[in-house]
């Protein structure tokens, strides 16, 4: 009996010491749950006070866009010079120049497109011997082609060289792939006046330069004179310094310039937006 006694004592203490751990291990993960809930609980509260902060500005907002409503639609009750505005017709209008501007920057990008590819064409047809004295360049929509005048012009004349034939034919040859481009061919030159009794000054040497360039390419490769203008800028376009003799040589220069057809503009203003 007293050995049953101690068995049994014996198996209660074990048991109460199971017990114990068992209870121990569920306080400590209650204890870490209830961490975890409270940690969610305070994320949970920080969005909401979130999302009711950012609710109220988009209240605020909707509140500003229906006083601004309202006060479009009060300026559109009232008369204009007597007559009642036409929502409809104001809404065309405003759909209409959006159109016309759309238009405008599709033809940008096809004038420019077709800029570099002009570019592109003319360069790579010029040898790089040319290309020392040939200057490309596109700017603002508009392709100049820039080139020397000893190249060009026998000494202290307005006679083209024959040296200058092939290169004028290869330009020639751009020119006619693109008819829907004008030419304007304009001379420039140095400040040193000119001595040659036939010719009064250098704006007489820039126009006369200008305008054998433009008959050259009339009478030698067939350019359709009414696509060309010639013009002189004497001395008074420079691109350099004329007190030294690099800057004289780069000002004597003919530059053929070769630009969308003005009439395209000039229609594209015509069917602008009515008002």
């Amino acid at each position: 009996m007293k050995k049953f006694k101690v068995l049994s004592l014996a198996a209660l203490a074990a048991l109460m010491l199971t017990t114990s751990c068992a209870s121990k291990k569920d306080l400590l993960a209650c204890q870490e749950e209830n961490k975890q809930m409270s940690a969610n609980y305070q994320s949970v509260r920080e969005e909401l006070a979130a999302a009711n902060a950012k609710a109220i500005a988009l209240q605020r907002q909707l509140d500003d866009c229906q006083k601004d409503k309202s006060a479009i639609q009060g300026l559109l009750d009232k008369s204009v010079d007597g007559n009642n505005v036409n929502i409809s017709k104001l809404v065309d209008q405003i759909n209409e120049s959006n159109q016309y501007i759309r238009h405008l920057q599709q033809v940008k990008s096809k004038s420019d497109s077709l800029n570099v590819v002009l570019t592109n064409n003319l360069t790579k047809s010029l040898s790089k011997e040319e290309l020392k004295e040939v200057d490309v360049q596109v700017l603002k929509g508009v392709v100049y082609i820039s080139l020397a005048d000893n190249m060009l012009y026998k000494s202290g004349s307005y006679e083209i060289n024959e040296r200058a034939a092939e290169t004028l034919s290869k330009i020639a040859k751009i020119i006619q792939d693109y008819p829907d481009y004008d030419v304007i061919v304009e001379g420039n030159t140095d400040n040193v006046p000119i001595s040659k009794t036939n010719i009064r000054n250098n704006w007489d040497l820039s126009a006369l330069r200008a305008s054998s360039v433009v008959q050259c390419l009339q009478n030698q490769y067939g350019i359709n004179p009414k696509r060309m203008t010639a013009g002189g800028r004497g001395e008074f376009n420079p691109i350099a310094d004329n007190n030294t003799e690099v800057g004289r040589q780069r000002n004597r220069r003919t530059q053929i310039i070769i630009t969308p057809q003005l009439s395209e503009f000039l229609e594209l203003i015509g069917k602008g937006p009515q008002n």
